[in-house]
């Protein structure tokens, strides 16, 4: 009896014991998940730039900077599982530095417009920095995407994250308050690329957080063949500067009603830069929209807890001598959630105004399926 205990290779024994010790063997399982850094490049005062993948059990992968908190990668599967990235995304920070006009960045302080850069809060007004034409946008001239993003990565057993945070002080681009801003990204088991916004601030001030990704699902080409479904009855009515005149127009019978799913290209005109009022509770997570590539089978539904999104069809992008077929016409389009442009000109908008002692939370996600 002896003799046999001791032939009886080390496995055995552990599993002979794993029947006495539940969990034992399950505690061993690693983690279907990894999270890798690497430096991907310095800035001039000598201070690194670092790329976090995060990688989840599928093999999807999304690949995020500390440079704007930006994303670079989102390698998404086709319906035969082939992976292709479906971001538009540069291979050195340089181009990023020297201004990329299709960066998946973080927006803030206030993304999207305001009025002559102007707005009343608690019985003053409050200047911020015009960056567009006679208006603010996007946070001004040096935004949130303009900025190195401290980042720390976690992996769990179901999802691999990266956490990224900003301190904005007291006056920078006009804006009151010291702002402490956190973003996380986050890759979930159900191809899920979920972003998780807060803020907090020791001033009153005004807050609208996003990103803004230019997404293509085939990963190459323009999206015109791609179809999208907005659940959205109503956008803003603007005037020539793209600012909200105050009412919610009906999209029924116009160039704007993706109620039901119809191709990006079938009544784009110039092009597409509007916000849409969403349908549902604020703060409640639920669909704004869905977008379709028939070629390659790839499905992306947008999730979000904000009031609206903004089509953006990268207008501005119209083809390069040097290289035409990458900087086509519209070759992406961005899904950017968000409260309402210029809602602190506009009392009968959702709020965006912070005060202290309140936080500002918000989440966004981008689901990934395919069709047949």
């Amino acid at each position: 009896m002896s003799s046999l205990r001791l032939r009886l290779p080390w496995i055995g024994w552990l599993c002979v014991l794993s029947a006495f010790v539940p969990g034992l063997l399950r505690a061993k399982e690693p983690v279907p998940y990894r999270v890798m850094s690497y430096n991907f490049g310095r800035l001039q005062d000598g201070r690194d730039v670092r790329i976090h993948t995060l990688v989840n059990a599928q093999g999807m992968k999304v690949r995020v900077m500390d440079w704007g908190a930006t994303i670079t990668e989102v390698l998404a599967p086709d319906r035969l599982g082939r992976m292709t990235n479906v971001v538009l995304g540069l291979d050195r920070l340089a181009d990023y530095l020297g201004g990329f006009p299709g960066s998946a960045s973080a927006i803030g302080r206030y993304a999207n417009r305001i009025r002559e850069g102007r707005f009343p809060l608690e019985g003053r007004e409050v200047r911020v920095t015009v960056n567009n034409g006679r208006n603010h946008l996007h946070g001004g001239r040096e935004g949130f995407g303009s900025k190195l993003w401290a980042g720390s990565t976690r992996a769990e057993k179901h999802s691999a994250s990266v956490t990224f945070r900003l301190r904005s002080p007291d006056g920078e681009e006009g804006f009151p308050g010291n702002m402490e801003v956190e973003v996380t990204y986050t890759l979930t088991d159900d191809n899920e690329l979920r972003i998780d916004y807060s803020a907090k601030t020791d001033k009153t001030t005004v807050v609208n957080l996003t990103n803004h990704a230019y997404f293509n699902l085939a990963g190459t080409g323009d999206i015109l063949n791609h179809s999208l479904q907005i659940e959205s009855d109503g956008t803003s009515a603007v005037d020539g500067e793209l600012i909200p005149l105050g009412p919610t127009l009906a999209v029924a019978g116009t160039p704007l009603d993706f109620r039901t799913p119809h191709r990006v290209g079938d009544r784009i005109g110039r092009g597409y830069d509007h916000n849409f009022v969403l349908r549902g509770a604020l703060g409640k997570l639920r669909r704004a929209a869905r977008l379709v590539d028939p070629v390659s089978g790839r499905v992306m539904e947008c999730l979000t807890t904000e009031p609206c999104v903004q089509l953006y069809t990268a207008n501005h992008f119209g083809g390069r001598p040097e290289d035409p077929a990458a900087w086509r016409k519209h070759p992406a389009l961005c899904l950017e959630t968000q409260h309402h442009p210029d809602a602190p000109n506009h009392p009968a908008f959702p709020s965006t105004t912070l005060r202290p002692g309140a936080a500002f939370h918000s989440t966004t996600v981008y689901r990934f399926t395919t069709s047949r």
